[in-house]
């Protein structure tokens, strides 16, 4: 598969059709979704005509913009005029939009080609996509490993290489972790930097939309396409959008590089550390209370990335931030109680299912029932009982106060360097049904959730393999609106990074997991 940036410039220097392009895709899908399932829905029609209309513009003599051509897969919670947008959820299966997502509109506008709607957990709420309505999607590396969540079926898109880019929602690490899993890039921007106009809401304090891509160039391309102030939405930040793709090369000489050392370990006496360059005395006396769960396989390559960068000339220190060991306890209060509320709309009247009773209200109970699945309903409860009466300042109200704490931490920490280091995913991809333990599938979340609760940039970039040889990912965040020198230092990672082997999508072994 060629990059969006190659396929783009081709087009658009007519030495390549986008209906050639958009066929190799639309090929590879039908040859090997089947197994991967990484959409809900293909629209095949509609976008051999949006490629149609790509290749006539070339050839009338006008441009049809820096996406000319490049199929781009959308997760199905983002609107999409005309097209089922079921979030993987019974209860708006079927259900048609009547306008796009703002990003969906930037992304056409750009001549990008939307090939399908991507599988996801439902309602965003999941770590694995195995909780889909409509089956779980499977990791193009291992189709017995999940493809991380919620945003699975947008990251094994683009690794499969059915589609270059892909958008997803990350609400607490639905973009980075699954590309950590799947061995692609991922990024989380500043809360405010991308519109969530048309992105049907999970916690709306937290939510937010980002790409998928395959390299660090190409998500960068793709986060500056979608960037922008749109007035359709209140949190939108009235921000120009700078050349993220002019930050690629800039280079790490002389930046600050803080490895977190609650979620590595580095700076503890006895804990893990860094290569030749990265040692204890490099990374100094931090000394967070380390949080548990984190695999030794993942953390090494973190600290060996660490090391690399400083061999490129950053300066690597060891920073605490302690708040981030609260992050999944605050996040796991404040997002279901967003959820419970936003997800009080659905209830048979306006949208999708309707299960009839013998008055509204009953009619309302049925739906929801037969409409949301279990880890749906058990957030809606969990989110529900902290908002109560009696129990709201006790959890709730806590919970809002440890993420203050943790924008606090944060700021402390930039206020020493430049980006901060550590795991995306505690773990490489596992196998389904391997963390069914509720407690356990969210630990899932434990090193991204922290930027969530600040609101600033993260993203996740492959850095060589831990166990049975399958990817792991490095998360890189920055302050807000950081996203320029977040980038430089991926860039400057993925230059460093050991090859990664190419998902084996024929021939894979493994079980094809729960729900095939």
């Amino acid at each position: 598969m060629s990059t969006a940036h190659a396929i783009a410039r081709d087009v658009r220097a007519g030495n390549r059709r986008a209906v050639d392009v958009l066929e190799d895709c639309l090929g590879r899908i039908e040859t090997h979704d089947g197994d991967v399932h990484a959409f809900n829905t293909v629209t095949a029609d509609q976008a051999r005509a949006a490629a149609a209309a790509v290749d006539a513009a070339v050839e009338g003599g006008r441009d049809p913009g820096p996406l000319a051509g490049v199929p781009v897969a959308f997760k199905d919670n983002l609107c999409t005029r005309g097209i089922a947008t079921t979030c993987s959820s019974r209860i708006l299966e079927g259900w048609q939009p009547p306008y796009d997502a703002t990003v969906v509109q930037a992304m056409t506008a750009a001549g990008a080609v939307m090939i399908g709607k991507t599988n996801l957990d439902e309602f965003a709420m999941g770590s694995s996509t195995e909780h889909s309505a409509f089956g779980p999607t499977r990791n193009p590396y291992d189709l017995g490993r999940v493809p991380g969540g919620s945003s699975g079926g947008s990251a094994a898109a683009v690794a499969a290489g059915f589609a270059p880019l892909a958008l997803g929602s990350d609400t607490g690490g639905s973009i980075r972790q699954p590309a950590s899993l799947c061995g692609i890039v991922g990024i989380k921007p500043t809360y405010g930097r991308v519109s969530r106009y048309g992105l049907v809401a999970f916690a709306s304090s937290f939510d937010q939309i980002g790409p998928f891509a395959a390299d660090v160039a190409d998500a960068a391309l793709a986060l500056g396409v979608i960037s922008g102030h749109d007035p359709a939405d209140s949190t939108s930040i009235p921000a120009a959008v700078p050349d993220f793709e002019a930050a690629l090369g800039r280079g790490v000489e002389g930046l600050r590089v803080g490895v977190v050392s609650e979620l590595t370990g580095s700076g503890r006496n006895g804990a893990a550390t860094g290569g030749p360059i990265l040692g204890d005395a490099a990374l100094g006396d931090a000394a967070g209370e380390l949080l548990d769960g984190i695999d030794a396989d993942v953390t090494e390559r973190v600290l060996e990335a660490a090391d690399a960068l400083a061999q490129a000339g950053a300066t690597v220190g060891s920073v605490s931030v302690p708040a981030v060991t609260y992050g999944l306890t605050a996040y796991y209060l404040i997002a279901p109680a967003e959820a419970s509320s936003n997800l009080a709309r659905y209830d048979g009247t306006r949208y999708g299912l309707r299960v009839e009773g013998a008055d509204v209200e009953e009619m309302n109970r049925m739906t929801r029932r037969a409409g949301f699945g279990d880890e749906v309903k058990a957030r809606i409860m969990l989110g529900t009982f902290a908002l109560s009466a009696g129990y709201y300042d006790a959890y709730y109200g806590k919970a809002q106060r440890v993420r203050m704490l943790t924008r606090r931490d944060f700021d402390a920490a930039y206020a020493d360097y430049d980006v901060l280091l550590s795991p995306t995913s505690p773990c490489v991809a596992f196998r389904f049904g391997e963390r069914a333990d509720p407690m356990t599938m969210y630990r899932c979340d434990t090193c991204t959730i922290p930027s969530n609760l600040s609101g600033d940039p993260a993203m996740s970039v492959p850095f060589g393999t831990g166990a049975e040889g399958l990817p792991v990912g490095v998360q890189i965040m920055a302050p807000a609106l950081g996203e320029e020198t977040m980038l430089t230092v991926a860039a400057a990672l993925e230059r460093a990074a050991p090859p990664l082997p190419k998902p084996p999508l024929a021939g894979v072994t493994g079980s094809t997991g729960a729900g095939s």
